[in-house]
């Protein structure tokens, strides 16, 4: 099946690569750790506030729709991270809390770039893309979508980003499903095809058997290797093998396809003057060296499908 937009994948893809960065400031960045320090959130690690920010759009839900919509991590941890959520703050006071620390942390790594008209032609743009966002079968995104826009450019670029993020993010779960990869078993190839150590999703906390376990599903499929061998590097008895890499590839092809749809609100110029224009700004961003280095989305990894 394929899914009709003026914009190829590829692109799509790339404008994931330049929005994910001004997303995940607030996953990152001090401001936003002191926004949610002051709510009463531990932070001696990101958890306690990713689940909560991240959680909060959609009211005060619990562990089993969390787990449910955030799909990798290992329902034990989500559980553990929510039986407090709620009771800390509300997601009102979050959600508040959220603008606040993104809006601190853009300025903070913007600087006087927050003023600039590139940043508020490339919210604008963003903004027109975010908008044309369609929300069935998208609880993440449905729910940010719904959230007041802000006033001040680079809130807006936040907030739009976001919006596309979890629509997009929506649509890998989709992806995963269609070709039948359960919540382990996506981390498990994903590792498999070189996006990542395993140890890099041990944050996940899957426990080992759990690991071991869809590594033996994976290998009963043809798309893990057994020995340790494989065709993509994955090594540690579990790389890929042609098949899985292969399976890999029509997963990231499909959440692409699936997330082009609010791209077409605007047109390939306008889509390039977008990337042109995000560039500066998310140099700036991960030139400031807040976000990991390397992380498990793949998100500097290419698939054939791209061209």
């Amino acid at each position: 099946m394929t899914y009709s937009s003026a914009h190829e994948p590829g692109t799509v893809r790339k404008l994931w690569q330049l929005l994910e960065p001004v997303h995940a400031v607030v996953y990152f960045a001090p401001e936003a750790y002191e926004e949610a320090g002051a709510l009463g959130y531990a932070t001696d690690d990101r958890w306690p506030m990713y689940f909560a920010y991240r959680a909060a759009p959609l009211g005060p839900a619990g562990a089993g729709l969390v787990n449910a919509l955030f799909y990798s991590f290992s329902p034990r941890m989500v559980e553990h991270y929510l039986a407090q959520s709620w009771h800390t703050a509300q997601p009102a006071r979050v959600l508040a809390a959220r603008a606040v620390g993104a809006d601190r942390a853009l300025h903070a790594l913007l600087g006087e770039r927050t003023a600039s008209p590139e940043l508020a032609e490339a919210a604008r743009l963003a903004r027109s893309a975010a908008e044309a966002v369609t929300t069935a079968g998208r609880p993440l995104a449905a729910a940010n979508a719904a959230l007041p826009w802000p006033s001040a450019p680079h809130s807006v670029l936040w907030h739009a980003a976001t919006i596309l993020r979890e629509h997009r993010g929506d649509g890998h779960l989709a992806a995963l499903q269609a070709h039948h990869l359960d919540p382990v078993e996506s981390l498990v190839l994903q590792s498999g095809v070189g996006a990542a150590p395993a140890e890099w999703f041990e944050s996940r906390q899957w426990s080992a058997d759990a690991w071991q376990a869809a590594r033996g599903r994976l290998a009963a499929r043809g798309l893990l290797a057994e020995d340790g061998g494989g065709d993509s590097g994955g090594g540690d008895g579990g790389a890929a093998t042609a098949a899985g890499l292969a399976l890999r590839t029509e997963v990231e092809k499909l959440t692409d396809e699936l997330a082009s749809g609010p791209w077409s609100a605007l047109t390939p110029q306008e889509v390039a003057r977008l990337a042109d224009l995000l560039l500066p700004p998310v140099l700036d961003i991960v030139g400031a060296g807040i976000l990991p280095t390397r992380g498990t989305l793949g998100i500097g990894m290419k698939y054939d499908y791209e061209g």
